[in-house]
């Protein structure tokens, strides 16, 4: 009753499932390793003191960027050379910009350095002449997934939609730091920017997805494992009525031979 097991549809279908079956367990395993992992860089983060809490360090030594030095507060030495806004950049509910003006260092190299947030319609004040020491909490370079980013479109001289390196480094002369500071304290007209969270160190929409992919892909698995079922069992049910005779195609030979 189960040679059609033997035939080349159900070769088919059962290396189908074969494969699929443990392809589809495999990514459910890794998607959740993925939860897993910032769930477990979560609890890192919140059991590191507050970044501002640590005393400030000289820029080079916080570099580079990662889930340990992002947030930590940065002093870097230099004078102030151009100033973009940054539109496109909500704080408290408010349209605005961010104020970024480059810090040229001693060592060559400019630091993008986040002022302040400036509310629509307001005019940016001019950065301070000669050498200053800033004080400011590290970031990283942002990309074009990152939130208020403006990856697409001109935008008038003057602004720029990415706080990074690469957006940087065809408007200005010199080397840009792959980072970025915001000012712990900004001057008059302006509100400071409040340090972001590192990367992939919260529980954020992109880590209950991985959760929810888990799901789908067992999912998945269980409904192949199903379809199978399904399929064999209908498969096996009509063998057995054409063995007993009682198969519409059996009952259609016998009449034809009365």
């Amino acid at each position: 009753m189960y040679r059609f097991l033997t035939t080349p549809r159900w070769w088919g279908i059962n290396i189908f499932v074969a494969l699929a079956i443990p392809f589809c367990v495999f990514m459910g395993t890794w998607q959740l390793g993925r939860f897993e992992d910032r769930v477990d860089s979560h609890q890192e983060a919140e059991r590191r003191p507050e970044p501002g809490a640590v005393k400030a360090a000289p820029l080079e030594r916080l570099l580079p960027v990662d889930k340990e030095t992002s947030g930590r507060h940065a002093t870097a030495t230099g004078r102030y050379g151009e100033q973009f806004l940054v539109p496109g950049r909500r704080l408290d509910g408010k349209d605005g910009a961010y104020v970024l003006t480059l810090l040229h260092t001693e060592g060559g190299k400019s630091l993008p350095v986040v002022r302040g947030w400036l509310p629509s319609g307001g005019r940016a004040p001019v950065p301070p002449a000669g050498e200053v020491t800033v004080t400011g909490a590290l970031q990283a370079s942002e990309h074009t997934g990152s939130p208020g980013v403006r990856a697409t479109g001109a935008l008038p001289r003057g602004q720029v939609g990415m706080i990074s390196a690469a957006s940087l480094v065809n408007v200005v002369q010199d080397d840009v730091y792959d980072a970025w500071v915001t000012l712990t304290t900004s001057p008059a007209g302006l509100t400071p920017v409040p340090a972001a969270a590192a990367e992939g160190s919260g529980l954020d929409l992109k880590a209950f997805q991985n959760l929810g992919y888990t799901g789908e892909w067992f999912v998945f698995a269980g409904f192949v494992l199903f379809m199978w079922f399904r399929l064999f069992r209908r498969e096996a049910e009509q063998a057995r009525d054409e063995a007993l005779g009682l198969a519409p195609e059996a009952d259609a030979m016998a009449g034809a031979g009365r």
